[in-house]
């Protein structure tokens, strides 16, 4: 019998306190609109149905064109927004972005999810310089994510990262590294504004 293969969301991770950035990171302007708003409208492209991952006291800022999840804080770091979703939608697959990525295009994303096998654990993009898994640009199907839930129970590390590196996974690489590129400070955001001219 073959399984059905689940349907695909788009969750993007917008509740980090960017406390390195000095500003919210979901909020800064790359693309003539906040950075959690353009990839949100990306991952609409491509998904079944998308969702902002936000802290309870950020639930009142979004009108309700968003649908949105709440974090539980059930566990720590990036964990929590994912999970979180997936309690709520156990049977899909998600596509998980962070919102620190100001180069991540919709080329990049629509091939991750061409390059995507829902009989492994996840399917991750990984720059060709590292080879190491890029969680926060990551198809998580459900069984990986019921996976981690047993995982986190027992690890001393809540690191999605090292989940993945653990776990049978897809990597794909994507055609240019730099759509990869992780924007946490003042510094990163100028040169980020200057590589999208």
């Amino acid at each position: 019998m073959i399984e059905e293969i689940p349907q695909l969301y788009g969750l993007v991770l917008a509740g980090g306190k960017s406390t390195r950035m000095g500003s919210d990171k979901a909020q800064l302007n790359y693309h003539g609109m906040p950075q959690q708003e353009y990839l949100y409208q990306l991952l609409e492209q491509i998904c079944d149905k998308v969702f902002l991952s936000v802290r309870k006291e950020q639930q009142s800022l979004f009108s309700e064109a968003f649908g949105t999840i709440t974090d539980m804080n059930e566990y720590r770091g990036p964990f929590n927004g994912i999970l979180s979703a997936h309690k709520i939608y156990p049977k899909v697959a998600w596509l998980v972005v962070a919102c620190d990525l100001p180069l991540l295009d919709l080329h990049s994303l629509e091939y991750l999810k061409e390059s995507r096998n829902p009989a492994k654990k996840a399917t991750s993009f990984a720059t060709h310089e590292s080879g190491l898994p890029e969680p926060l640009v990551t198809i998580w199907e459900p069984k990986g994510l019921s996976q981690s839930v047993d995982y986190l129970r027992n690890a001393e590390s809540s690191c999605p990262r090292k989940f993945l590196i653990h776990s049978e996974i897809k990597l794909v690489h994507p055609e240019r590294d730099e759509v990869l590129y992780n924007a946490n400070s003042v510094a990163e955001y100028e040169f980020a504004k200057a590589k999208l001219g």
